[in-house]
């Protein structure tokens, strides 16, 4: 290959355009095939899809007492995780562990940062009413 065929602005333009035709060839690859990950193994599909009934006694029924909802309270846990069934795979059953213990921690992290909040509103309150007593001071003076 002589100097002039190696700087030669077409062959140039060739081997980029083959590099880029090549990445974007790549990437939407990835892009049409990512959902194809996705899919759960058939075994684990079924267990989700159909939700465990949960084994409740008669005893069991008498001791739970009833709690009155009030219609603003929200509700931030469905009742059917509390007391669906344990799954009787060890790899599900750690799974779900894993799964109630971030709620949890999800749930405790929320009122900690709505304990703050109520903090802060109080001071916020506390602050205002002592710039309106101001306030009523400064007016009272110049009257």
């Amino acid at each position: 290959m002589t100097l002039d065929q190696r700087n030669s602005p077409k062959i140039l333009l060739g081997i980029t355009g083959g590099m880029v035709s090549i990445i974007v060839l790549f990437l939407a690859y990835q892009w049409f095939f990512a959902t194809s990950n996705e899919i759960l193994p058939e075994h684990e599909a079924a267990s989700l899809n159909t939700p465990a009934k949960p084994v409740v006694s008669a005893e069991a029924k008498l001791a739970e007492p009833e709690v009155a909802t009030d219609e603003k309270t929200i509700q931030l846990v469905d009742e059917q995780i509390l007391k669906a069934a344990v799954p009787e795979n060890q790899s599900l059953a750690k799974e779900e562990v894993v799964k109630l213990k971030d709620i949890q921690m999800q749930l405790k992290d929320q009122e900690a940062m709505l304990k703050a909040q109520h903090a802060d509103a109080d001071d916020l309150v506390a602050l205002k009413e002592e710039q309106i007593k101001l306030l009523e001071a400064q007016l009272a003076q110049k009257q």
